[in-house]
């Protein structure tokens, strides 16, 4: 079959294809940030919408190592999981981190030749104090530092990362996590307890199987804090983190950031820029999309591993 060549002035034009839509983000909450938020919604904008940078903290810094010494831990061979080796993980894995966030080496004391910095001084401690509270030769976790993640009915997204994750023969859960710092008061447990049924809402929702228990161990005091949630308390953690999302989207739309002064002010990065203090707001930055939905500004990426 012959074929006839247009003239080249004849030629179909080629059509251009219509330009991709970027999609808008996903409105989603980690439980960091909606403690964040419970906290002070200004300290939410500034690090969920405005992303203002915040300096490396030392205390955090050494949360952050000790976590990733446990996380490493429980690729030894069971028998091998002792003080010792959970010791000599802390230099290797305060390596990688400073590797990974070379802005940490701000930390570094300039006349330090070589060694660990003294703010890790004190991560034996709170190893030795783990050691106390739990023996890793008789644990063999099913997750470690999982990436949580479910999307509820309205549309929102629910993520974090659970520092391990354990589960019986018989399917039973429980979800652990490990705090640098020393137990809260009394009276104050259940706020230190709502990340946890955060997480267990997540799990609950993703996998059909409510947590048989959650346990927080306090390594700065030695102290374990332990709860067994069941539905009516998880379906009640959701109604919760729905109207709290709902606050955050009228905070969105509205610019309505509204400061919240308490003793914990002292420790924050951006004491100087709060009005409370003295400080000057700066300007909102620019949407990136328009509002879809819940608001589009509020959308927060999540906590990474070993993150407050």
């Amino acid at each position: 079959m012959s074929t006839t060549e247009l003239p080249a002035q004849q030629a179909p034009p080629v059509e251009e294809a219509p330009p991709v839509e970027e999609a808008p983000p996903v409105a989603s909450l980690s439980p960091s940030r909606a403690s964040d938020f419970m906290a002070c919604p200004l300290l939410y904008r500034f690090r969920v919408i405005d992303r203002i940078p915040e300096a490396p903290s030392p205390a955090a810094t050494r949360g952050t190592v000790v976590h990733a010494v446990l996380e490493r831990l429980f690729d030894l061979p069971a028998a091998e999981r002792t003080f010792g080796a959970a010791s000599a993980l802390v230099q290797p894995e305060w390596e990688r981190l400073l590797e990974l966030e070379p802005e940490l080496a701000a930390l570094l004391d300039p006349d330090l030749a070589e060694g660990l910095p003294e703010f890790l001084a004190g991560a034996d401690g709170l190893l030795q104090t783990y050691f106390g509270l739990e023996d890793p030769q008789r644990l063999e976790p099913a997750e470690r530092e999982l990436r949580v993640e479910v999307e509820l009915e309205s549309g929102l997204v629910l993520r974090g990362f659970v520092d391990r994750l354990d589960v019986a023969p018989s399917g039973d859960m429980r979800v652990v996590d490990y705090k640098t710092g020393r137990a809260p008061g009394v009276g104050f447990e259940a706020k230190a307890m709502f990340q946890m049924r955060f997480y267990a809402l997540v799990l609950w929702r993703a996998y059909g199987r409510v947590p048989r228990l959650l346990q927080l161990l306090y390594l700065g005091s030695g102290e374990v804090l332990r709860y067994a949630p069941d539905e009516a308390d998880l379906r009640a953690t959701e109604v919760k983190v729905k109207a709290l999302w709902e606050a955050i989207a009228r905070a969105t739309e509205s610019g309505d950031w509204r400061p919240n002064p308490s003793r914990l002010c002292d420790w924050c990065d951006h004491k100087s820029r709060c009005p409370e203090w003295g400080g000057v707001l700066p300007p909102l930055p620019p949407p990136v999309h328009e509002p879809v939905g819940i608001a589009a500004l509020g959308v927060d990426q999540g906590s990474g591993p070993g993150k407050p």
